[in-house]
């Protein structure tokens, strides 16, 4: 019992921080936060903050950074649930944390850059900021599940799967709001967003299953 505390100890400072990223989220910008919440159900946030968007935002930056701990958290249950194998040592949690946080920062600025090549600036902005905002709700999300996993038990792989599956729709829900607002531009543009969406957002997690596999990690 001693050593499954302590193995969860690195876990519990990772969930206090995440939390205190939400709670500053909160408190400094409580209206915005407000609209946040109901993100899903309700179009309000998207509408009244996709024409103040800005490319370094302190409100999305801190539960960017709440997103990627808890990515970082739910991808070692996932290996655990599926191998058996604990990784709850802080050098590879925090390889794990830099690699997701380099890999969706890396991802956001070759979006804007093909953006601007394919001369869709605006739209793409857009649309990134609306995906981002379904991320950093699965962020919100996260939270207690990745909790309820490492202090209960461990998920068998079919409540992994269906959790996976359940974060799909949530931003497959993203992407359809974000065709509908847009709708007019993407006719006109849809032959370079479907090269984006081939090579932004389809091949960059083709890449990664391949190297998994070659690594037999998966």
């Amino acid at each position: 019992m001693i050593r499954i505390a302590e193995s969860n100890e690195i876990f519990t400072i990772l969930f206090v921080i995440g939390l205190a990223l939400v709670a500053m989220a909160k408190l400094f910008y409580s209206k915005r936060f407000a609209n946040f919440i109901y993100l899903p159900g309700n179009s309000k946030y998207l509408l009244i903050h996709t024409r103040d968007q800005k490319f370094l935002d302190r409100f999305d930056a801190l539960l960017f950074s709440n997103l990627v701990i808890s990515i970082s958290i739910f991808l070692t249950i996932c290996y655990k649930s599926l191998y058996g194998q604990s990784l709850t040592s802080i050098d590879i949690l925090m390889k794990i944390i830099v690699a997701v946080a380099s890999f969706i920062l890396i991802k956001v600025l070759l979006e804007r850059l093909i953006g601007s090549l394919f001369g869709i600036d605006a739209l793409i902005d857009d649309y990134l900021f609306q995906k981002t905002s379904y991320k950093n709700y699965l962020g919100l999300l996260l939270i207690p599940l990745n909790a309820f996993f490492i202090y209960n038990q461990t998920p068998a792989e079919i409540v992994i799967l269906i959790t996976l599956v359940a974060f799909f729709l949530i931003n497959l829900i993203g992407l359809t709001v974000s065709f509908k607002v847009h709708q007019n531009v993407l006719k006109r543009n849809l032959f370079y967003f479907i090269l984006y969406l081939c090579a932004l957002e389809i091949a960059p997690y083709i890449i990664i299953y391949k190297l998994l596999q070659d690594f037999k990690i998966f």
